[in-house]
């Protein structure tokens, strides 16, 4: 197995060598077929690149990868924060690849695994199949996952239906009974979608409350400042106007928050609004929202990711974060 070449791949999957090198070196010009013939051939053929193998021999390479999907969205930044405060004393270096479609997503992990450019990798809400899992098992690349947990791996989540529970619950105590909700749709296939699960806690705990969530009260758009602030408009022009709207992230919620203020209306007298995240700024406009621990979450993660490289026969480890509804001035 360690004498094949890559000549060796090149001829199993009835390719060129520059393809084969171009699979390798996470190239976005090989198209889907071919890359997945090309690591198949790796497979099964055991496939470790010399000068890599090389490395590995040698000493470690003292990179940590951080694979993302939104990586300009507030919510990852301060988990990249993170990650890279928990690294700051360490001897690795941190290194992060933007994943802005599923052939990216497959074809970073691929590769990385395959090459070992990095000593361990941290990847964030993306689900991944089943034969990239044993892929990276298989490569022994130490993979930690955010959100997006399996059983192989150690993880670090959240419960995101108990979440919209807590904000369904926390506006129900303050008496609401026209409950709306202003959250995604048209998302990427290559991440996970949590703004479902916040909503399916969300309408669950209305429901079990005796106050039913409409069609009407649920407004999607893909996700941004803008198209919440245009969604609240929308619910405003009903003829019952919902009293409290919850988003399942603090940019919504902010965009919902300017739609209140261009319409006149008292927040939280005429309009309760809820966020989730609880991001450095939400302090700043007063933004009362479903906490979860960001940066915390990137801390952990590393945690969990360096305790396996220092001992890999330390067991698996799941850690699920708790959150908080944080009350301030929007509801």
């Amino acid at each position: 197995m360690a004498d094949n070449t890559v000549y060796d791949v090149a001829k199993k999957a009835k390719v060129s060598i520059a393809t084969v090198s171009r699979v390798l070196n996470s190239s976005g010009k090989v198209n889907e077929a071919t890359r997945k013939r090309v690591l198949s051939a790796i497979d099964s053929l055991g496939f470790v690149p010399k000068a890599e193998a090389a490395a590995r021999a040698r000493k470690a390479s003292g990179r940590i990868g951080v694979l993302a999907p939104f990586f300009t969205y507030p919510s990852f930044v301060e988990r990249l924060q993170g990650v890279a405060s928990s690294l700051t004393d360490s001897p690795y270096e941190l290194v992060v690849y933007n994943v802005d479609s599923s052939a990216r997503r497959d074809t970073y992990l691929s590769s990385l695994a395959v090459t070992r450019r990095l000593d361990g990798l941290i990847v964030m809400a993306l689900p991944f199949d089943d034969v990239m899992a044993r892929r990276l098992i298989a490569h022994k690349l130490e993979t930690v996952l955010i959100e997006a947990g399996r059983p192989q791996f150690s993880s670090v989540e959240i419960d995101d239906e108990a979440g919209g529970r807590i904000a369904a619950e926390y506006l129900l105590e303050k008496g609401h009974r026209r409950c709306a909700f202003v959250g995604d749709k048209d998302l990427p296939d290559y991440a996970i979608h949590p703004s479902e699960w916040r909503l399916a806690g969300y309408r669950k705990a209305l429901q079990g409350a005796g106050v039913p969530l409409t069609d009407d009260y649920i407004a999607l758009a893909p996700h941004g400042l803008e198209s919440a602030r245009q969604l609240t408009h929308r619910l405003l022009d009903l003829p019952e106007p919902p009293t409290a709207i919850f988003a399942p992230s603090d940019v919504q919620a902010m965009g919902i928050l300017k739609a209140a203020r261009e319409r006149g209306l008292s927040v939280p007298d005429q309009l309760a609004i809820i966020g989730f995240d609880d991001l450095e700024m939400s302090d700043y406009i007063g933004l009362t929202t479903v906490r979860q621990p960001l940066k915390e979450s990137g801390r952990v993660a590393v945690e969990l990711l360096l305790a396996r490289l220092a001992d890999r026969s330390r067991p698996v480890q799941h850690v699920r974060l708790p959150l908080t509804i944080i009350k301030r001035q929007t509801a």
